[in-house]
């Protein structure tokens, strides 16, 4: 039986489609999610004896679906995408350019092919109990079963790559993974390659100095040391703990437990008695997934800095370098990742900035802001991601981002948050209907989303959205 019972029927059947394989092209999407699909899959695949081959989409429409099949594999495993394109993957099937395999965990298309893992086809949510790494996790489980004992692996130790991708894909609900992920955190305590604690609930802690650690928390907004460099020097200063070690400031892994309850004591009160409502300074203290096997003090010993450091890679155009780091390399495309990220940072920062500056625009439903070509159309999602935490911009609203993809089309990215999906919030829903309502396409998840529409047809876009998301809250 695989971590996720409910999907060992359908696991099952690819395992076997994929064992029948004389060889296999393996397409997935380029985000954290993707590229730790991709990452498990391969590796899936390495250890079955099947031979495959590895490529990326940014989007996959029906261009690049001809694409795949022009490559003239005679199956192809989609991972992190595939079930709202099964239309058009199904087409090429019955046309016999190549039999599919979907590990995914986006909201299906009506079409139906026989060896499709997607959690929702099960009752089970993709957008908060299973992400595309989780469905290929439980694939590359089913690939080891299928075995019949023959295999070194159970590959139990890839648990690890799967919470990466839950986390990266924003899944940890109130910063907990839930549901069917919850069993696969469980397979990597079991196997030694996860660990499980409670912690600073802060981004940052292995790789950031502690004044730099507290400065840049957006988790819990605190007067006096969020975004102030010099107040959360300030704070550090008054407390009992040796800060600093042969002259540099000490990280947050370098303290001792007894330092870490004091700091974050410390942190609790003085953002209560700085107007934090008792319920949100609690979140200042966390679940935390640690991958045991990694070197403490590096962005890969911590299952949040680990996504974002493959999202730097797959946002700029180097998902190679970000599959190869998932795959082990500990030297050269780590070397180059971490490159990739300190430029990632200096674009997300200057992004907000441009967010900050120009501000953005209220409906009776929505907020959006359009950045031209001022944010890369790559990262202007996390960009309105980390906006619903600044002054100005209301953290109760979704928040649409427009980005220039080309001459011809506009990139919009929509984040939301946990609270107004508890009240009805599908950005998927939105994006997908707005977006189409226009000319467009568009999907996701509930609590974040993207589309393409043709340019110009921004305003046209927000009117639809903000009476689609009228419909979802008020209804």
């Amino acid at each position: 039986m695989g971590p996720v019972p409910e999907l060992d029927a359908r696991a099952a059947a690819c395992a076997r489609r994929l064992r029948e394989a004389d060889a296999v092209l393996l397409a997935s999407h380029i985000d954290a999610d993707g590229l730790t699909s991709a990452a498990i899959a391969s590796t899936g695949l390495a250890r079955a004896g099947i031979t495959h081959e590895v490529c990326f989409k940014k989007q996959l429409d029906d261009a690049e679906i001809a694409d795949l099949a022009a490559r003239e594999f005679g199956t192809v495993l989609f991972t992190d995408f595939g079930s709202g394109q099964l239309d058009a993957i199904a087409a090429h099937e019955d046309a016999g350019d190549f039999e599919p395999v979907i590990a995914d965990h986006h909201q299906p298309a009506e079409a139906t092919t026989e060896s499709h893992l997607n959690p929702l086809l099960e009752g089970i949510d993709g957008a908060s109990e299973l992400s595309g790494a989780g469905a290929t996790y439980v694939l590359a489980r089913a690939l080891a079963a299928a075995d019949d004992g023959e295999s070194e692996s159970d590959n139990r130790d890839l648990a690890a790559l799967a919470v990466v991708g839950a986390v990266g894909d924003m899944q940890a609900v109130d910063g907990k993974l839930v549901g069917a992920n919850r069993a696969i955190v469980e397979e990597g305590a079991e196997a030694g390659v996860l660990k499980e604690g409670t912690d600073l609930a802060l981004y940052g802690k292995q790789t950031r100095p502690l004044p730099k650690l507290l400065e840049y928390a957006s988790e819990v907004r605190i007067p006096g040391i969020t975004n102030d460099e010099q107040g959360a020097v300030s704070f550090l200063q008054d407390l009992p703990v040796e800060l600093q070690a042969s002259g540099d400031w000490r990280r947050w892994v370098d303290l001792s437990d007894e330092e870490k309850r004091t700091v974050a004591s410390a942190l609790l009160q003085r953002a209560i008695t700085r107007g934090v409502p008792a319920n949100k300074a609690e979140r200042l203290v966390g679940t935390t997934y640690t991958l045991t096997r990694e070197q403490p003090g590096t962005e890969l010993r911590d299952a949040s800095e680990f996504s974002t450091l493959l999202n730097a890679t797959a946002r700029y155009e180097r998902a190679d370098v970000g599959l190869a780091v998932c795959l082990g390399d500990r030297e050269a495309a780590f070397d180059r990742a971490r490159r990739l990220l300190a430029n990632h940072r200096r674009n997300l920062s200057e992004g907000l900035e441009t967010v900050k500056r120009a501000g953005v625009e209220r409906e009776e439903y929505v907020q959006w802001f359009d950045a031209g070509e001022e944010i890369r159309e790559t990262i202007v999602g996390i960009v309105a991601g980390m906006a619903l935490g600044v002054d100005g911009v209301d953290p109760d609203r979704p928040i649409l981002a427009f980005a220039r993809k080309n001459d011809e089309e506009t990139k919009v990215s929509s984040r939301g948050t946990g609270r107004l999906v508890g009240q009805g919030l599908d950005l998927s829903a939105v994006m997908g209907e707005a977006s189409r309502a226009v000319g467009g396409d568009g999907g996701g998840h509930d609590i974040a989303a993207g589309a393409t529409i043709p340019a110009g047809e921004e305003e046209s876009f927000v009117a639809e959205a903000d009476a689609l998301v009228a419909e979802q809250l008020e209804g």
